[in-house]
């Protein structure tokens, strides 16, 4: 039909008084305008009708799904087809010689292939935005599976494009990339292990967006705000942003502190070192001191009691020091220590709680705090600890114990 209304048109130029070179030159430019008018005339319909109307149409749905794919701009994508298609059939109109159709018709056609990859690739990221809108997301991770998919389509596009050019199908092509393949398992060496390791860490639910991770090696303490195919990011404390490989997360060690923050607790864990020669046995006026102390009353009470019937069950004197047994300054700041955090409304009382002795060393005896905050902020968390620990350096010389640190200078110029 095409060709009779050209043939149709040529006739009519013809039976003017033109010149042969003149029919051509305002047929060919005829031919010229039209394309360009149609190709113009099928964008302007396809964006400014139709790719409004659904962009109107989605504004009206109560889903989300089609707001997220005009927003990538699947359909714009796919709106730059139609003036392609348009001039990719008119060119054997627009020139007589055949290579020069061929040229550019082989042009037109990888055009067309990048813009479908560019569809699919606006699909797919507008697929992943959909996916985290949905409450399974928050377990599983599926950035890595759609890189995998795009590479895939990047690769037959690849191989398209080659085949539209030299003439040869896709099939004969694919054989020879089989010839190839060791070299380009040494080229994707980084994505396969990145794929794998992603099927395992989703698989084993090992890390996902939003936890919190450490991994000194790679100076990574922070949210993982990304996961990909062939890295994961993580925001450190600092907002620095520290980049990992994703077989790492498999092949190496890390921290996740996941199940820290779903134990609704967030652990204490720090000693001080007592100098050993301030641990001493309590004298009668200590004890009664203590007895007024309202942390140490029940305890000074029992502590007492069990040891006098102890030591008259043996029938040992009292008056000696070395008979028998006696409360001793250290045991009974560890025991007003415990009940101090017993009371205190910052500290879980239903997970691990200790406060224990660590091996003496050098440095002293390590009293450790081994206790679970129910704050879990990190601002909130350290200053429960601060407290802690401030209460416990102020309230020592009470119990005529001493922190073990090093000389400074000032304390050797007092000796001086």
């Amino acid at each position: 039909m095409i060709e009779n209304l050209i043939n149709w048109y040529a006739q009519k130029l013809e039976a003017t008084a033109l010149s042969d070179k003149m029919v051509v030159f305002i047929e060919n430019a005829t031919i010229i305008i039209v394309t360009i008018g149609l190709a113009l005339l099928a964008d302007f319909i396809v964006k400014r009708i139709i790719i409004d109307a659904i962009t109107k149409i989605t504004r009206r749905t109560k889903n989300d799904w089609d707001d997220i794919l005009v927003k990538r701009k699947v359909f714009n994508r796919l709106a730059h087809l139609a003036p392609a298609i348009i001039i990719f059939y008119s060119l054997q109109y627009i020139f007589n010689a055949p290579d020069l159709v061929t040229l550019l018709g082989n042009i037109t056609q990888t055009y067309m292939v990048i813009l479908v990859l560019r569809v699919i690739e606006a699909l797919l990221n507008a697929l992943l935005e959909i996916y985290r809108k949905l409450p399974i997301s928050k377990g599983r991770e599926i950035k890595g599976y759609l890189q995998v998919i795009k590479i895939f389509f990047y690769f037959a596009g690849i191989i398209i494009i080659i085949s539209i050019f030299s003439g040869e199908a896709p099939k004969a092509l694919l054989t020879g990339v089989g010839a190839m393949a060791a070299v380009l398992m040494l080229v994707f060496k980084d994505t396969i292990l990145g794929f794998v390791a992603s099927i395992q860490l989703s698989a084993n639910n090992m890390v996902n967006m939003g936890d919190w991770i450490s991994m000194p090696k790679y100076n990574a303490d922070g949210d993982v705000i990304d996961i990909s195919l062939n890295t994961v990011k993580v925001q450190n404390w600092d907002k620095t942003i520290a980049t990992i490989p994703t077989y790492a997360l498999v092949s190496e060690s890390f921290n996740n502190w996941k199940g820290m923050e779903e134990s609704g607790g967030r652990r204490i864990k720090r000693a001080i070192n007592i100098d050993m020669s301030s641990v001493g046995f309590l004298s009668p006026e200590q004890i009664e001191k203590f007895r007024k102390y309202h942390l140490l009353n029940d305890y000074i009470t029992e502590k007492e009691d069990e040891i006098s019937k102890y030591n008259k069950t043996l029938g040992l004197d009292d008056s000696i020091v070395t008979n028998g047994r006696r409360m001793t300054n250290l045991g009974t700041f560890r025991a007003y220590l415990e009940n101090y955090l017993h009371k205190h409304p910052k500290i879980r009382q239903d997970m691990t709680f200790l406060v224990r002795y660590l091996q003496a060393t050098e440095r002293g005896i390590p009293l450790e705090i081994y206790v679970f905050s129910n704050d879990q902020a990190w601002a909130n968390y350290e200053a429960i600890q601060a407290d802690i620990f401030d209460h416990i350096l102020a309230i020592l010389p009470e119990f005529e114990l001493r922190v073990f640190q090093n000389p400074s200078g000032a304390d050797f110029n007092k000796l001086a």
